[in-house]
């Protein structure tokens, strides 16, 4: 809820941003924003100790601390007419949010050349426009903030194009669900700043009629897009470059590399590196990143993710076939670290179950005896 979190927080010469009807409507959503906090700082919690030695994503993590603070602002304005500082502060830090996601997300996507500093001025480009117009225009900022989250939104959304391929540093087992929840976090967004829009007019025309339950579902929104962040951070944790999208027509140049590929995976077994990534797997080849994803999408029309989780199934299927190990222990053999991802992909390549695989080729092998003369 970064519109009452943060511009209105901020009304004009310090004024109330609604009418005090409102105000005592809003009070039936007082514990709501410290429930959230709570929420934020167990998430918060259980981010940083995720039990891996990989690092974390810092833009990730100080989102869910900004977030914390904006909930319990948020309380101490709503609940308790807590004002002075927080009619400043609150807009400021909300400002920083979808610079913090843009920048936890291109952690993910790609390895920027940009030396940090003018990275961290360009992004703190926002703060600095709340910061002005605290001083000059405070009506103004409803808007601004408005406009901010929309254009991170759309700028992640465009980071993402390419698919999965865009996380190439993500390895390949958690590039999906780190996608959809990159995806849900960009409209998560542009959510909230539609609500911030709406409340903002309904303020500015209705005299706040309509935004008591706007503002307690705004606290929602900001909880769905931390939970989301952090879903993200706990499985990918470092950057690289999107890839092109896939073209129809595969190139002999196309099939030179995925023979390529194909080598390696058959060779080394480089599948079953948990870690393994399109980075990783481009410094293995000698080869551009961009050029194995284009070469893989044209050639076998899948997506990178997909065609490593492949040979890790394939063996998989070998390991239930031939030997007695249990399916965790083979999971882990062939390279995945989920159970969840492990069945998602064995469903999505066998159109069944490690358990119904093993059951059914077991069945065959029965009745392949029973009928060998």
């Amino acid at each position: 809820m970064m519109q009452v979190a943060g511009g209105c927080l901020a009304g004009q010469d310090g004024r109330n941003c609604v009418s005090p009807l409102v105000h005592r409507n809003l009070m039936l959503f007082v514990p709501f924003p410290f429930v959230v906090a709570i929420l934020l700082l167990v998430l918060f919690a259980a981010t940083v100790h995720q039990g891996d030695d990989r690092p974390a994503n810092r833009p990730f993590l100080a989102l869910i601390l900004v977030s914390t603070l904006l909930s319990l602002l948020s309380g101490l304005r709503w609940g308790y007419g807590v004002r002075g500082a927080i009619m400043f502060l609150a807009p400021v830090l909300a400002s920083t949010v979808p610079p913090l996601a843009y920048a936890g997300v291109t952690e993910l996507v790609r390895r920027s050349r940009t030396p940090p500093l003018r990275r961290l001025a360009l992004h703190a480009v926002p703060m600095l426009v709340i910061i002005m117009l605290l001083a000059t225009r405070r009506d103004a900022i409803d808007i601004a903030l408005v406009l901010i989250f929309l254009v991170y939104a759309v700028a992640i959304l465009l980071l993402m194009r390419s698919g999965t391929d865009s996380l190439r540093l993500a390895p390949f087992e958690e590039a999906v669900p780190a996608y959809r929840a990159i995806l849900f976090a960009a409209l998560a967004l542009l959510l909230s700043a539609a609500i911030d829009a709406f409340v903002f007019f309904d303020l500015t025309w209705m005299r706040g009629e309509h935004s008591p339950p706007l503002i307690a579902a705004g606290g929602l929104v900001s909880l769905i897009i931390l939970s989301i962040a952090a879903a993200a951070a706990s499985r990918s944790h470092t950057t690289a470059e999107t890839g092109d999208a896939a073209v129809p027509s595969e190139t002999s140049g196309d099939r030179e590399i995925l023979s390529a590929v194909e080598t390696l995976m058959a060779s080394k077994h480089v599948y079953r590196d948990v870690d393994l990534n399109l980075d990783r797997l481009a410094r293995k080849l000698g080869i551009p990143a961009r050029q194995i994803s284009t070469a893989i999408n044209r050639a076998t029309g899948k997506n990178v993710s997909q065609y490593v989780n492949e040979y890790r199934i394939a063996e998989a299927c070998t390991l239930l076939a031939e030997t007695d190990k249990p399916v965790t222990e083979i999971m882990f053999d062939v390279g995945f670290q989920t159970k969840s991802n492990f069945n998602r992909e064995f469903r999505r390549v066998t159109e069944m179950s490690p358990l119904e695989w093993r059951e059914h080729k077991a069945a065959r092998s029965r009745i392949a005896i029973e009928h060998d003369p």
